[in-house]
């Protein structure tokens, strides 16, 4: 029975090329519909060792130069390669490899027998031509074929391939019969004649091949035929002479009587006739002489062929000879190594006999062990439950210790930040704080507190000033703004209250600071374009929708700035590190300049209006754009949304076609004389009215850290990271009683803090207990956001 994974197939194929492939073909049919490797067995006869073939027919290899046995030795292996070549061609993309075969003077077919024990071959597919062509030892290839198949193991499946054909071998009365697949009986297995008949028959037969006259004519044996000849031809001669003698005397003795001259004429007569019959035994003896002459030479020729393979067959026994000594002593050095392993053998036994023992020993104990075991587990397991129920006590007081202060803080923050609301609508004013509140709140200007350093000239610094965490600008007290540009600086900013304006919410004009609120999520410059030291906490992606958001909130802005009914104030370096995002990702300008609304240029302006169409270009492709912008209008509409960023999601064809116009509109603001900043947020508010048609309200949010943010609106503040501001994944309780994100507060201590995030007040200790239930809470309201319907 086949099996279903047959893995490697062997196949014997022998010089004959149309067989060999006839054989491939019926192994590619058979296993058509398995993964196999075929293994392409291929011997081949180095006859050039021995004869060389010739026009004349085959000579010895000792008759011919160096060179043209060479030759003839590069041509046969150039033949053996193209054709094992055509062999793996054949096979296609089914994995084949060749297995050349040793030559030795063993018969090919106990060479087969030999492959398949050392292979462990379990699928050998044979042609008939393989057994004939391999060797000049080997049996015919119909008593080769059986001999494989009495002798190989039983794990081998052998399959007989006779002109593209399988057929089988059965033996009936001790004859081998071999039969197609209809049952017709094929070829039947015959013994051959010995060598000494096939070699009479060769001496002995009528026709011979003329090939060798000349060697013979050279032969001893020639001059023994040619006396042979010579002694025929003598006994002929007396004969004849005894012959004439015979009729001279007729003529002699007519007085005689005429009886006895009568008897004297049958005499003659039969003696003539017995002279015929002589001479008619010496032509015949003529050619029989002639006859064995030629079979002498053919003999000779025999007898020198025996003579040399004699000689190889005593050089090859010889040869066995040696192998087989060295053989003997391989083995019996083998037998010294089996001596010392069954010695080894002995001290490992004896070794296991000791460890058995100490094995029972160590089992006793550990029985006694295990009981022991047994007993503590029971009283752990009291303890445990015991412990578990005042952990659950514990962290139910907890979890309402930390309700009532979240409430508690919620409450004080909401009247502060609606009492700050109410002042600022009221009064825009801002406060000026003194020297030792400033380094209080950056901890006198740590490094681990510095959020950005630019052109050498001003540092920012992340501080908390009554619970607020704000950003302090510094500028350098050498190469910084002098005091009277400074003020100008600081009358400008709190001047200017826009939501989409960074607000400055104070100023220290004795280390010449000012103090901006604080914007969570960094620059456009960081989203669109991010660099290797940004954290991945921090690396955010937005979509299409969010981008559009942002690009009308800084027109906004800017429109705020460039008023129809006053002198506009001009930004003057509009770029994606300008435009600051909150923590809910609302845009906020940033970057003025101080000199931009003491000295009015109407340039300024349209480079205002130009360096958005230029950011807009940003938010939409995605890329930097350092080249001119001339080259962006070449581009056209066409072209920019044909470049549009694929991370911001599937842009609406429409929608990206129209912002593309506005931008190249802006930057275009020379050739459109009446293309304002106040066009530009009308244009986008209706490309923004057509995006919130499109978009449901489930749909719209921003992507943070790759993961969607939630509407602030909707997520209990009790949830926010105090730091983060961010839904806690892993609330963890501090000594204070709030309770933060683990990565947040743990950064917080490895500054070197002591004080609570929260009140500023010492830590009693600095142990981080996690807060299950709030994170139950969490997730719990996570997966109720989740099923809500959209």
């Amino acid at each position: 029975m086949m099996d279903a994974k047959p893995g490697k197939v062997y196949v014997a194929v022998g010089n004959n090329l149309v067989d060999g492939l006839a054989t491939l073909e019926w192994v590619l049919k058979k296993w058509s519909s398995h993964s196999i490797t075929i293994v392409i067995i291929h011997a081949t006869t180095n006859i050039l060792n021995q004869f060389v073939y010739t026009p004349l027919g085959k000579l010895p290899a000792s008759s011919a130069r160096d060179e043209s046995l060479e030759a003839f030795r590069m041509y046969e292996q150039e033949k053996i390669n193209n054709q094992l070549s055509q062999y793996i061609a054949f096979c296609g993309k089914i994995k084949t490899r060749i297995l050349p075969m040793e030559k030795t003077d063993e018969p090919i077919h106990e060479q087969i027998v030999e492959l398949i024990s050392s292979f462990r071959i379990t699928k050998l597919v044979m042609g008939m031509t393989f057994l004939k062509s391999s060797s000049r030892k080997s049996r015919g290839s119909i008593s080769g074929s059986f001999y494989v198949h009495r002798h190989k193991p039983d794990y081998c499946e052998l399959f007989v391939i006779c002109g593209g054909k399988l057929v089988s071998l059965r033996e009936v009365n001790d004859e081998g019969l071999m039969e197609d697949d209809q049952g017709n009986t094929v070829a039947r297995m015959r013994e051959k004649a010995p060598f000494i008949c096939c070699l009479g028959k060769v001496l002995f037969e009528n026709s011979f091949d003329g090939r060798y006259s000349s060697f013979s004519s050279s032969s001893p044996t020639n001059k023994d035929s040619v006396d042979s000849h010579n002694q025929w031809e003598n006994n002929f001669q007396e004969l004849e002479k005894y012959f004439q003698e015979l009729l001279s005397s007729k003529s002699d003795d007519e007085d005689c009587p005429r009886e006895l001259n009568k008897n004297r004429a049958n005499k003659i007569e039969d003696l003539r006739v017995k002279l015929n019959e002589a001479h008619e035994t010496i032509e015949l003896m003529r050619r029989k002489a002639k006859e064995n002459v030629k079979r002498q030479e053919k003999a000779r020729w025999a007898l020198n062929l025996c003579s040399q393979q004699t000689e190889e067959f005593e050089a090859r026994t010889n040869e066995e000879i040696t192998n087989r000594m060295e053989i003997k002593k391989d083995l019996d050095r083998a037998k010294e190594n089996i001596y010392e392993i069954i010695s080894d053998i002995e001290e490992s036994k004896s070794r296991l006999r000791s460890i058995i023992e100490l094995q029972s020993e160590l089992s006793n104990k550990l029985q006694i062990s295990t009981i022991a075991k047994s007993s503590a587990e029971s009283q752990l397991e009291k303890e445990v439950t015991m412990r578990v129920d005042m952990l659950r006590q514990i962290e139910e007081l907890r979890r309402q210790r930390d309700v009532i202060h979240r409430r508690i803080e919620f409450c004080r923050e909401k009247d502060a930040i609606g009492m700050a609301t109410r002042i600022t609508e009221l009064t825009c004013s801002y406060k000026e704080y003194t020297a030792e509140e400033i380094r209080f709140a950056t901890d006198n200007f740590a490094e681990r507190l510095r959020l950005k350093s630019g052109n050498n000239w001003t540092n920012v610094y992340r501080a908390r000033i009554k619970h607020t965490t704000v950003a302090i600008k510094r500028f350098d007290s050498v190469n910084s703004l002098s005091p009277e540009l400074f003020q100008a600086k600081v009358k400008l900013l709190g001047s200017i209250r826009h939501p989409h304006l960074v607000a400055m919410m104070g100023f220290s004009s004795e280390l010449r600071c000012i103090v901006f609120e604080y914007m969570h999520h960094g620059s456009l410059q960081d989203i669109l374009f991010p660099s290797k030291r940004i954290s991945p906490r921090r690396n955010r992606a937005l979509y299409w929708q969010d981008r559009l958001r942002v690009m009308s909130q800084v027109s906004s802005g800017l429109s705020f700035l460039h008023p129809a009914d006053r002198k506009p104030i001009f930004h003057g370096n509009l770029n994606p590190s300008n435009v600051l995002l909150d923590r809910y990702l609302v845009a906020k300008v940033h970057g003025l300049n101080p000199k931009a609304h003491a000295f009015f240029d109407e340039s300024e302006v349209i480079k205002d209006v130009t360096d958005f169409g230029l950011l807009m270009v940003q938010l939409l492709t995605g890329r930097s754009w350092a080249r001119p912008v001339e080259e962006i209008v070449t581009l056209g509409s066409l072209g920019l949304v044909g470049m549009l960023d694929e991370v911001a999601g599937s842009w609406p064809s429409d929608l990206a076609e129209e912002l593309a116009g506005i931008a190249i509109k802006c930057l275009s603001v020379k050739v459109y004389s009446n293309w304002s900043i106040a066009s530009v947020m009308r244009a986008l508010d209706v490309v923004k009215r057509k995006a919130d048609d499109l978009v449901s309200p489930g749909d719209h949010l921003a992507i943070v850290g790759g993961k969607q943010m939630e509407d602030p609106e909707d997520v209990p503040r009790v949830f926010l990271c105090p730091i983060f501001q961010e839904v806690m994944k892993n609330p963890h309780i501090v000594a204070d009683g709030f309770s933060y994100e683990l990565e947040a507060i743990q950064e917080w201590l490895r500054m070197g803090h002591n004080t609570s995030p929260m009140t500023n007040l010492s830590l009693k200790h600095k142990n981080l207990i996690p807060n299950h239930t709030l994170r139950s809470l969490i997730l719990e309201w996570q997966n109720k956001r989740s099923t809500q319907p959209p």
